[in-house]
């Protein structure tokens, strides 16, 4: 894939090991915008929600704090998965949950989705910002949003190369293989040097030895050359 795509994979990784769930000593003053496990705070250290039982906190009950566990969790799963509006209603239940602690947390998380979601609506203007943009969820494999963004890419900037191909990309992995085929071949047309790239691009290799594909990605081998 092109540069494009494995610099927004490494941003992507970046981010995830930034939001990775941590337990430390240093949790009870952790900065508000990571995603750190939820914990309760005790004169030993700090333990995982998980590990304590409801009848160490006043007034909670077992469903009510196993529910919001695993809305919280639930929530987490999709903020990884950048599906933000799905991990937000997740972190809505749980912040309604008997668990103050899961419940700050839970907070924590919906104000970072709200910003998200505020930035990818007001940030995405060029066709350079739906590419990017769709680059980052194919590397996550959210492949029907990044088909979303990538074809607004393409309405803004139709003789693109690098977007033809992406999309050709976020449509094979997608099983549309006829898209995938009339947007590579177009990239290919728009930049030649796109063939040598797809043949080594680990995401067209199953594609690349079937028809139309074999006859496009190796043209010479199909004439007899």
């Amino acid at each position: 894939m092109l540069d494009k795509k494995k610099s927004a994979a490494a941003k992507a990784t970046a981010e995830r090991r930034m939001t990775q769930p941590q337990v430390s000593k240093a949790a009870k003053t952790a900065d508000p915008l990571r995603v750190v496990s939820p914990s309760r705070v005790t004169e030993t250290g700090t333990v995982p929600i998980s590990t304590v039982s409801s009848s160490t906190v006043p007034g909670s009950t077992g469903s009510g704090s196993t529910r919001q566990l695993g809305n919280f969790e639930a929530g987490i799963r999709f903020f990884h998965a950048r599906k933000l509006k799905e991990a937000r209603e997740q972190f809505v239940e749980a912040a309604a949950g008997p668990e103050r602690d899961v419940a700050q947390r839970a907070r924590l998380h919906m104000a970072m989705c709200d910003r998200r979601l505020q930035q990818a609506t007001v940030s995405l203007g060029s066709a350079e910002d739906y590419y990017n943009y769709g680059i980052a969820l194919i590397n996550s494999r959210n492949v029907a949003e990044a088909r979303t963004h990538l074809e607004k890419a393409l309405q803004i900037a139709p003789g693109a190369d690098h977007i033809h191909y992406a999309l050709a990309l976020a449509q094979a992995l997608s099983g549309d293989v006829a898209s995938a085929y009339d947007n590579l071949k177009r990239a290919i047309e728009l930049e030649p040097r796109n063939r040598i790239i797809a043949r080594q691009d680990a995401d067209f290799s199953p594609l690349a030895h079937q028809p139309p594909f074999d006859a496009l990605l190796h043209p010479a081998k199909k004439s007899g050359w």
